[in-house]
């Protein structure tokens, strides 16, 4: 199997994402239990749990 820079890049933009995800969720006013669920699902489902969280766990959610 050879290397592929591409996925490499490709990991680097999702890490990256998960990081930004996870700042914003500890900089909220959420309480800590919720912080923590969603680092949780951030941390398990990195990009899948980035957009869940860009949806309905900002503070001005896009989604009411």
């Amino acid at each position: 199997m050879r290397w592929n820079p591409g996925y490499s890049v490709i990991g680097l933009i999702i890490l990256v994402l998960e990081i930004y995800c996870i700042v914003q969720v500890w900089q909220s006013g959420k309480p800590t239990v919720e912080k923590l669920l969603w680092t949780v699902l951030i941390l398990m489902f990195p990009l899948l749990g980035c957009i869940i969280w860009y949806f309905f766990g900002r503070g001005g959610a896009v989604v009411k």
